[in-house]
């Protein structure tokens, strides 16, 4: 094919001059415009957040939009301390540990932890389906949905079983304290139907040994408070940066040895 065969198609999109945002307005002084001399969340001043404002109370101001009630900050500073580690058997605690014990720069310790922390398994990556099944089946009876799963799925002969997103074994039973942390938010003036739902569909469960995953609290927690699905998932992950960076720093000082290696007799070769 010739050069002058080819036909050339231009894009048509209009690319925007500058970027733009509603979260954050920065007032330039009069002697150099990429200096701020006052900055605005959502239109409060900073200073005047940081004056007389909690960190929770920002933090959900920057992704609300809008400053939380006394309800809705109450329940949200128990859901950042609930899941603000997620131990040390989780993937990406481990996933922490190994970069800081393996000498790899500190800085680059978060980035990787949360990276697997995006993934399905007791990830962010469950939160987002949570969300939806919890939105979908709130107006049905939890035991018949129970019933429903049941009929309609098998267990696997090996590891856990998700029965549904955010629900499931852990371990081969009840996360205990996943039940724990889902009766203690109930109790607050802020939480909502989903939770509600949640704890009856739980208790249902009990007898089949799943219950409650951590996942799935988290998603009728932050879904009560109006984060979006896909966005439930990203803030999950931001919830539990504190305890992974933590794990991280700890292995930083120690030696290789102090993590466990597979011994010899471990490994396994299969033949062809």
């Amino acid at each position: 094919m010739g050069k002058d065969a080819v036909k050339v198609i231009k894009r048509e999109e209009q690319y925007a001059k500058k970027i733009s945002t509603k979260i954050w307005y920065e007032e330039p002084t009069e002697q150099n415009p990429y200096i701020a001399q006052q900055s605005r969340c959502h239109g409060y001043d900073l200073i005047e957040l940081v004056k007389g404002r909690s960190y929770v109370e920002v933090l959900y101001l920057l992704f609300r939009s809008e400053l939380p009630t006394k309800e809705e900050a109450a329940i949200f500073e128990q859901l950042l301390i609930s899941f603000i580690n997620p131990g040390p058997r989780h993937p990406a605690t481990r996933a922490a540990i190994v970069t800081g014990v393996g000498k790899t720069d500190p800085v680059h310790i978060l980035p990787i932890a949360l990276s697997t922390m995006g993934g399905n398994f007791q990830g962010a990556g469950e939160v987002e389906p949570a969300v939806r099944f919890l939105r979908k089946n709130v107006k049905k009876d939890p035991k018949q949905v129970v019933q429903r799963l049941l009929d309609e799925g098998a267990k696997p002969a090996e590891g856990d079983w998700s029965i549904a997103p955010g629900f499931g074994s852990y371990f081969g039973g009840v996360d205990e304290m996943a039940h724990q942390l889902a009766l203690q938010m109930t109790a607050q003036p802020g939480s909502g139907k989903l939770l509600a739902w949640g704890n009856e569909f739980a208790n249902e469960l009990h007898e089949h040994q799943m219950g409650w995953l951590k996942t799935g609290v988290a998603a009728a927690v932050l879904a009560e408070l109006g984060f979006l699905p896909f966005a439930s998932a990203t803030v999950y992950q931001l919830i539990s940066a504190p305890g992974l960076l933590a794990h991280g720093l700890e292995y930083c000082k120690k030696p290789m040895t102090s993590y466990p290696f597979p011994e010899d007799k471990d490994y396994v070769i299969e033949s062809d």
